[in-house]
């Protein structure tokens, strides 16, 4: 499907002639097999329910990490190296990287990347390993503003970035690391960022090598931070303009809505060529919204809720195929350990306990999410199986129990009267509510979750419902997915903007991982994706023993005991989406990282209409003469 540019040529069909591909009312006349290939044509996808893309520059800064904007710059920037999908497996490097097989050397203490040779920005720079050092010197200078960092990891754990030559850095890091979790969560971390455009500490100012001082990086990383914040102008800034990638930007509008057209300076491998003359990713409110538009035929890739799976074979029947995209993801609600109400109750591991016996996982994702969630058990995720994934990280350690729930509670000092839990034992004793917790303290707390989904609002309560049966009082405030991610941001208590209790963002899954599903940036005391605060020494220890050793046991140890400390309550388990897709759009392969290359996608035409077209047009030549 990614080879057949060549042979296209020959048989060019105008994408106007894809219509013949559809019926009145929407249908579309193609199975999902067969055809003939054609180029051309825009194709349409829909965005996640009130989910907005809101951030372009490829270092991405707190709160807006969301997967679309990660998957959106990967179009525009090519990634050093990245999730990719390989002979039906994953892997961190392809067509699609900068990046070749990375070396390691003197004991795992040196990594060396060398880069594709030929590949050049929009505006006919070379790429090359300033490039990546261009990059390396801002996130050092910036750490804290990156929203990937976590204390002792990149660019922490580099002592020196060496340039060995225009196609080639090395870096020299500060012990020997385990190449399965550095290759999987460190470098692909990194980006080429087109330095000779961009190392400018103001607008309209000297482009220089600025960022090889900490004084200059910062100046630099502020005005182009400055100009990313900046969500209207994207598609006329010309910042955003020079790009090395297969796509370059056409429109970004507040809304969300994002439009990008080849970029016909590409020059990466023949294979990462786009075939469509125009992709469009489309943001919506709501699933229902969503849903409306897709049935009318507005959509070309989209989703249904799962609680309308049973519509499924009206869709097939129409043209469409029905193919749940499975992530590489765990889903929670975050509990926010600073927090200036509830932080207190947080921090009491027999409350989580409570809590997590009375998430009744199964029948959430049975009922409301229609069998398409499988259950969170912990940090490694459950579904694809994997070697991470030990046989004690595979059983609930908190099943779903109301009684289990109510026992522990009142084993430590709780007693309920009106429907409400309350501290009657207040202390540190075993048998006592817990350091923080004032007599008579009401167990009530309020939890930030994300809008436009039906399933999540079901779940959130079903759980307010379930947490009511052991006296917890659970108020549910919806926002934008945004919002909440913006709202639920490291910080310390009694601070401002610290008055949040519990937060969800988990629609279609809360964190997808990296191909090493380690947890320093979710986990780690400090880290920028630790939104809710959490700390533990023991946890920290054997975090870095995942990066440090290669034995499986040591991912095995800190899944199964994050899985029992629960530093978030775990929550089922979505699929990404339940995608509904045009059987005459190809070429689409649904990355469990929640990437995607429209660059493979292409439209197809069945046989006999491409034979009449053809025959069409050779009738038209011989007129012609």
């Amino acid at each position: 499907m990614r080879s057949f540019r060549s042979t296209a040529a020959a048989v060019l069909v105008l994408a106007a002639a894809l219509t013949g591909c559809t019926h009145e009312g929407g249908s579309i006349a193609m199975g999902p097999t067969g055809g003939t290939p054609v180029e051309g044509g825009t194709a349409t996808m829909a965005l996640p329910p009130a989910a907005t893309p809101n951030w372009i520059f490829p270092i991405g800064a707190p709160g807006y990490g969301a997967s679309y904007n990660y998957a959106i710059q990967t179009l525009l920037f090519m990634p050093v190296y990245d999730a990719v999908q390989l002979k039906g497996g994953l892997t961190t490097h392809g067509p699609s990287t900068l990046g070749l097989e990375p070396k390691y050397s003197d004991g795992n203490k040196t990594v060396t990347v060398p880069l594709r040779e030929g590949v050049k920005w929009s505006d006919g720079k070379p790429v090359t390993s300033r490039d990546l050092e261009f990059w390396f010197n801002l996130v050092k200078a910036d750490k804290a503003d990156w929203g990937s960092y976590s204390v002792g990891t990149m660019p922490d754990n580099v002592k020196r970035f060496e340039v060995v030559d225009d196609h080639t850095v090395r870096l020299h890091l500060d012990r020997a690391y385990n190449p399965d979790w550095f290759t999987a969560n460190q470098l692909t971390l990194m980006r080429a960022l087109p330095q000779h455009a961009w190392d400018a500490t103001t607008d309209g100012g000297r482009v220089g090598d600025h960022d090889r001082t900490t004084k200059g990086a910062k100046a630099v990383f502020a005005r182009l931070t400055r100009h990313a914040k900046s969500l209207g102008s994207y598609g006329s800034d010309p910042l955003w303009t020079t790009v090395n990638g297969p796509w370059k930007l056409a429109g970004w509008r507040d809304s969300g809505q994002v439009t990008i057209v080849p970029n016909e300076k590409f020059t990466g491998p023949d294979s990462e060529r786009p075939h469509l003359d125009k992709v469009v990713f489309k943001p919506f409110t709501t699933a229902d919204s969503e849903y409306n538009v897709l049935r009318s035929g507005g959509v070309d890739y989209g989703y249904i809720p799962p609680s309308v799976m049973a519509q499924k074979a009206k869709f097939e029947d129409k043209g469409y195929r029905v193919d749940p995209w499975e992530g590489w993801a765990a889903t929670y609600i975050v509990y926010n350990f600073n927090s200036t109400h509830a932080g207190p109750l947080m921090s009491q591991l027999y409350i989580r306990q409570a809590m997590q016996h009375l998430v009744d996982q199964k029948a959430m994702s049975d009922v409301i999410w229609q069998g398409s969630a499988t259950p969170t058990l912990g940090p490694v995720p459950v579904t694809p199986k994997s070697q991470y994934l030990s046989p004690a990280m595979a059983k609930n350690r908190y099943p779903f129990s109301v009684r289990t729930a109510r026992e522990l509670l009142s084993a430590h000092g709780w007693k309920t009267r009106d429907g409400i839990a309350r501290c009657a034992r207040p202390g540190t004793g075993d048998d006592e509510c817990g350091a923080g917790v004032k007599e008579n303290a009401p167990l009530e707390m309020t939890l930030l979750s994300q809008s436009g989904s039906t399933e999540t609002t079901n779940m959130m309560q079903e759980l307010k419902s379930s947490l009511s049966r052991a006296g917890i009082d659970l108020t549910v405030r919806q926002q934008p997915l945004n919002s909440v991610l913006g709202n639920s941001v490291p910080c310390t208590a009694k601070a401002p903007g610290c008055d949040w209790d519990m937060s969800f963002f988990g629609t279609a899954g809360s964190w997808y991982y990296p191909l090493n599903p380690s947890g320093e940036q979710l986990f780690s005391t400090g880290a920028s994706a630790n939104f809710g605060n959490y700390s533990d020494r023991k946890a920290d220890r054997i975090i870095r023993a995942v990066q440090y050793s290669p034995d499986m046991k040591a991912v095995h140890e800190y899944g199964e005991y994050l899985a029992g400390q629960l530093p978030v309550m775990w929550m089922p388990n979505p699929a990404y989406q339940v995608s509904v897709i045009r059987n005459d759009l190809r070429g689409i392969e649904q990355n469990p990282t929640v990437t995607f290359a429209p660059q493979h996608w292409y439209f197809v035409k069945n046989d006999k209409q491409h034979t009449n077209d053809t025959n069409n047009q050779h009738a038209k030549k011989g007129a012609a003469k």
